[in-house]
């Protein structure tokens, strides 16, 4: 079985893992294993959604021809490219699960583990002081930002058909607050960066409203959000600019703090059940511009239900030889750095596909750069994560004393 501390399979590790099961809504493998699910998914969503006969997605907008063609998919016989459709339509809603993990562990680390930790530290994390929380938030966020984004502008710029950079776009991104500035489609480049901006929306949103927070504040949220998004028209540019911002994520994001909060175990059968019928629901609710909304909802249940279904699965038969969690946890954790990545992978097939050809002669010299600041990066992490303990232990010794 899996040993989260290692990373490894032992037999011994078998009744830890089954006891943590029964204790956590969610384990660290299998929020691992979601992560690898979700970045699995942006990254082949990535790649389809360039192939021209391909179903384009709806992610910030809702296009009803995107959705008839989807249809006609579903409805025909099924070729070569059937599962390039699925991804190019679906793979995108792995940001979703994203927010969810992302509000889930912020949940659990300043409002629900604070039992399992020393009384003297209680009162200073009670307090989450606003701008130490967001300044703590904002540095992670561009500490993982800055090394792939100036890699990537230098790759950027001797490939084909660089990007046209302004001052206050760069600006807004070494700010983490390009979501916000008009035309948002054409002034984040590398695409995928956008998610930084939005990230630090969301810690803010969390502190100031939803942090020790009647459950009242969350749903207002989401109501207020959704009601924005609705008196939008469905592919007007207006709904297209809210939805790169909080707006358009809050719903997982508040299902995830809920989630965290209030959620019980639930039995295999009851995950089966929920799986299957989630699988519907996406399908089905994708086809309506109003039920279109709630799919992140629906796709992290999916999610979550399928994880605890194979880890069951891999439980009660064993995983001697192969198991997909395992495989699933380690892309996850390396989910941060296959992120930035896919930004380098996008440009290279953009380029190679705008001139016809698959191969190209400075690909290598993109991974040479993409491989750096996966390096730097995970030297970042762990120099950041050090510190985070050295300091917690400083406090706990202080406070002792």
């Amino acid at each position: 079985m899996f040993n989260k501390e290692r990373n490894t399979y032992t037999e011994q590790s078998v009744p830890e893992q089954r006891k943590e099961c029964r204790e956590a809504l969610l384990t660290r493998v299998e929020c691992d294993a979601l992560r690898g699910l979700a970045i699995i998914g942006i990254f082949l969503h990535n790649y389809c959604h360039w192939l021209r006969p391909v179903v384009k997605e709806n992610e910030y907008q809702y296009f009803q021809r995107n959705v008839d063609k989807l249809y006609q998919v579903l409805q025909g016989s099924w070729n070569e490219l059937f599962f390039f459709h699925i991804l190019s339509f679906f793979g995108h809603y792995g940001v979703p699960v994203f927010l969810f993990l992302s509000a889930y562990g912020l949940t659990m680390k300043y409002e629900k583990q604070q039992s399992t930790v020393p009384t003297s530290m209680l009162q200073s994390q009670s307090s989450l002081p606003v701008f130490g929380f967001i300044k703590y938030h904002w540095v992670k966020l561009f500490r993982m930002m800055i090394v792939g984004f100036v890699a990537f502008t230098m790759v950027d710029a001797i490939t084909d058909a660089p990007h046209d950079y302004h001052v206050m776009d760069i600006i807004g991104q070494m700010g983490l607050f390009n979501n916000l500035l008009p035309n948002p489609d054409d002034i984040i480049w590398p695409g995928p960066y956008w998610f930084f901006g939005l990230m630090i929306q969301l810690y803010i949103v969390y502190r100031l409203f939803l942090y020790r927070r009647h459950w009242a504040w969350n749903v207002m949220l989401i109501v207020l959000c959704f009601a924005i998004q609705l008196s939008c028209e469905p592919e007007s540019e207006a709904l297209n600019r809210w939805r790169y911002n909080f707006i358009g994520g809050m719903l997982p994001f508040g299902f995830g703090v809920l989630y965290a909060r209030y959620a019980h175990a639930w039995t295999t059968a009851t995950n089966l059940v929920a799986f299957v019928l989630s699988l519907f629901a996406i399908l089905l609710m994708s086809f309506n511009y109003i039920t279109w909304y709630f799919v992140p909802l629906v796709i992290c249940v999916a999610s979550i239900t399928f994880v605890r279904l194979l880890s069951w699965i891999e439980g009660v038969v064993g995983n001697k030889y192969f198991s997909v969690m395992n495989v699933l946890s380690w892309v996850g954790s390396i989910s941060a750095a296959l992120f930035r990545l896919s930004s380098y992978h996008k440009k290279d097939l953009y380029s190679n596909l705008s001139r016809g050809r698959i191969l190209d002669g400075t690909s290598p010299l993109r991974y040479l750069f993409a491989l750096f600041s996966m390096v730097v990066q995970r030297v970042n992490e762990e120099d950041t994560e050090s510190k985070v303990k050295v300091k917690e232990s400083y406090k706990y010794t202080i406070s002792s004393q």
